[in-house]
């Protein structure tokens, strides 16, 4: 844990303590949430873990729903979510649960919590993965710096030098090249990473083999109780690096692929990052063009009514790894980290 997620750990501390969770949701609460998950699997001590933020334990979403319930909120679906913003009414505050990617370990291990809880949920699906054809090149990044004892890769501004020898310095090499490569052009991005990987001899392919859930299975949850396809681009690239024409075919086809493939609707969408950087007002536009009737981002916040107005653009709270305790989960229901942070706004969709 850098000293960034030290200082939001803290936070979440202080607030639990002070009680400011419970009553900061007199102004910062909105009327429901979306949360982001990726993987959901059992834990693994290892000392380099970079991504370790994507994935939470089945315990802690078993633990992160029985207190939804417990609170008293409802745990509904992205199309009751988008609904109550249409036709808002009192009532009670309501959680929609996301799952971006399609990995295997969401059917192996969350959606029988999910059962057990009677909680719909919302899986966002890459075609690319279920073809082998994307990469998880996040995950080609990790495991790369995994095997070598050394980083030595040649960049357009100039080398990327490291020792990579202990948990420490992989650590330190990673958060230095992934914000440098984040920084700059994607194409740029999965070279270098494509040459890493040859140097610790990972197959890619055979990476998102391991990871991502295959057609056979995406075809068999269609239509399932409980759960809705979404789309999230044909191969995860980030949309706002790429020309109007490239954003707009990875979102409409997505969506044409999935609904080919699965022979249902395909309704919601997420973008891939969905940061301020990877996703904007262009890509906003373009998954309303594209028929879509919401997409998610991962701009941090609450859903207010003003969000009726910008279905295209809503936010969502991560369930973040780093973070698998009850204040952190409390703090985050209330609302009161993402007032903090949007300054009282409830909308972030510049």
């Amino acid at each position: 844990m850098n000293g960034r997620h030290k200082a939001i750990a803290a936070a979440f501390k202080l607030m639990a303590a002070t009680g400011a969770d419970r009553w900061g949701r007199s102004f910062a609460q909105g009327a429901g949430m979306i949360l982001t998950l990726h993987h959901v699997r059992p834990r693994l001590a290892r000392g380099f873990a970079p991504n370790a933020l994507l994935e939470i334990t089945p315990e802690f979403l078993d633990e992160a729903l029985s207190l939804i319930r417990a609170e008293g909120y409802d745990i509904v679906s992205l199309d009751e979510a988008v609904l109550r913003l249409q036709q808002p009414k009192r009532g009670r505050f309501f959680v929609a649960l996301t799952f971006d990617d399609g990995y295997r370990d969401n059917v192996d291990h969350a959606w029988p919590v999910l059962a057990k809880h009677g909680a719909p949920w919302t899986l966002f699906v890459t075609p690319g993965f279920a073809d082998r054809t994307a990469r998880l090149w996040w995950l080609e990044l990790e495991e790369a710096i995994r095997i070598l004892p050394r980083l030595d890769i040649a960049l357009p501004e100039g080398p990327c030098t490291a020792r990579t020898e202990t948990d420490a310095e992989k650590n330190r090499a990673f958060d230095r090249l992934y914000w440098r490569l984040r920084k700059g052009p994607e194409t740029i991005l999965l070279s270098a990473i494509s040459q890493l990987a040859a140097q610790a001899g990972i197959d890619a392919t055979a990476l998102v083999e391991r990871e991502c859930l295959p057609w056979e299975t995406l075809r068999s949850l269609s239509g399932a109780p409980g759960i809705t396809i979404g789309a999230h681009t044909l191969t995860h690239p980030m949309l706002a690096k790429h020309d109007a024409e490239a954003a707009r075919r990875e979102i409409a086809e997505s969506k044409a692929r999935l609904e080919a493939e699965l022979a249902m609707p395909i309704r919601h969408f997420a973008y891939p990052v969905g940061d301020p950087g990877s996703a904007g007002p262009r890509e906003f536009a373009l998954a309303r063009e594209a028929g879509f009737e919401s997409a998610v981002t991962t701009r941090p916040g609450h859903l207010f009514a003003e969000h009726a107005a910008h279905l295209h653009a809503l936010p969502r709270v991560s369930l973040n790894g780093l973070h698998q305790n009850e204040a952190a989960l409390r703090a985050l229901l209330s609302g009161l980290p993402f007032w903090l942070r949007n300054r009282g706004r409830s909308l972030d969709i510049a």
